[in-house]
């Protein structure tokens, strides 16, 4: 029990992050329920979205896998507030998941060569 405590914080600090969890003034009852239910769902909605990505469609090897944090980027930048067109913000997430491959390839090769 004591092990599942650390996922639960990494959970809601996701919360806090991606989806607003933190961002309420809280004044009634109601209105709290009703803003934390829908962080929650958002929260949800992107976590269920990361997962069956990885799952249907799985990243090549020089990509990193969709995450929570770049499908809301890509959710606010395509769909919420949409400031350039939809090509340019997709090949921007593909760059920027090609490079972040590409630095985690760099620290695990490094991370092997200075461990004995």
């Amino acid at each position: 029990m004591a092990g599942r405590r650390w996922t639960v914080e990494e959970t809601f600090q996701a919360g806090k992050g991606l989806a607003g969890l933190d961002e309420h003034q809280v004044r009634r009852w109601a209105s709290w329920h009703r803003w934390v239910t829908l962080a929650m769902l958002a929260h949800a909605f992107l976590a269920i979205t990361a997962a069956a990505e990885q799952r249907d469609h799985p990243a090549p090897d020089d990509l990193i896998p969709l995450t929570c944090n770049e499908i809301q980027h890509l959710f606010a930048t395509l769909i919420a507030r949409p400031i350039h067109d939809a090509l340019h913000r997709l090949r921007w997430s593909q760059w920027r998941r090609q490079h972040q491959a590409r630095a985690r390839t760099c620290h695990y090769r490094r991370q092997t060569a200075t461990q004995p």
